[in-house]
């Protein structure tokens, strides 16, 4: 079985990746604050039949801090898949990632096979005030000094409340918000955000897209997943019950099946039918 890790040089700076297995190419991307090790069920469940990829973005995990010049972090997994001859390639992205897979998709649209959005964010969303003054508060405590309080108070944020619940994921959580730098908590970072908003240009990412919301997600991602679902011109929906914003994680098996099911159907019929919801 192929297999392939280590770090990858691209503009002023490296990323950390794994890949492994055969197959149609599929990349996964991470949420905020934490790294490629959260995709460890789907990497280890997919390797047999796919080629899976995933990597840390700048400023996570093992790859190297954002530059003072500027970056786009599509343009890195550009670069990525293609030196490793994987475009085009399944895009499955969960909060954060699902935001930078959207941008990915308008950025290099011959580089994705379809889009896989769990509990995804999305820029230029209005979030609700308790997350405003949340995450304002965790970035005082990062400026002011107090790493340890800004991991802490990030980790008992309401959105992994399911995930805590369940030992091994909290551990795992637990694992990578200790390990994140907190960079982004004090520091302005220089990645290139898309201009008119992904928002306002929904309706031109044509490859098949599945969205999916853990049922206990907090209301911002079911909001976003809202709009998703309205805007994305060849959609399916699918709500896993039982499950908070770490669905991968909290629901892995699933997860699994949804992902796999939505792949299967792209492969029998060649497109996914237009907003066609799935629970």
């Amino acid at each position: 079985m192929y297999a392939k890790s280590g770090q990858f040089p691209v503009n002023n700076g490296e990323l950390f990746y794994e890949s492994a297995g055969d197959g149609e190419p599929v990349v996964f991307l991470h949420g905020f604050g934490l790294d490629s090790r959260m995709w460890t069920p789907q990497f280890e469940a997919f390797k047999t039949g796919f080629r899976v990829i995933r990597y840390d973005l700048r400023g996570f995990g093992q790859s190297s801090l954002p530059p003072h010049n500027g970056y786009a972090h599509e343009d890195d997994l550009n670069a990525l898949l293609s030196a490793l001859g994987a475009a085009p390639a399944h895009v499955v992205g969960l909060s954060m990632g699902g935001m930078m897979a959207l941008r990915f998709a308008l950025a290099y649209p011959q580089s994705v096979r379809s889009l896989v959005l769990a509990d995804s964010a999305l820029d230029r969303h209005s979030w609700s005030t308790d997350w405003q003054t949340r995450w304002a508060g965790i970035r005082e405590a990062a400026k002011a000094g107090q790493l340890a309080e800004a991991r802490r108070r990030w980790l008992a944020h309401p959105l992994f409340d399911s995930a805590r619940a369940d030992p091994l994921s909290a551990s795992l959580l637990a694992r990578m918000v200790e390990d994140y730098s907190g960079w982004h908590w004090h520091n302005k970072d220089t990645a290139r955000v898309p201009s008119p908003p992904v928002a306002d240009r929904l309706g031109e990412i044509l490859v098949p897209s599945l969205v999916i919301t853990g049922a206990q997600d907090l209301a911002d991602f079911h909001s976003i997943a809202k709009v998703l679902a309205a805007k994305l011109p060849a959609v399916r929906r699918s709500i896993i019950p039982g499950s908070g914003h770490m669905v991968n994680l909290e629901a892995a098996q699933k997860f699994n099946a949804a992902l796999l099911a939505f792949w299967q159907d792209k492969r029998t019929s060649g497109r996914v039918s237009q907003r066609s919801p799935q629970k």
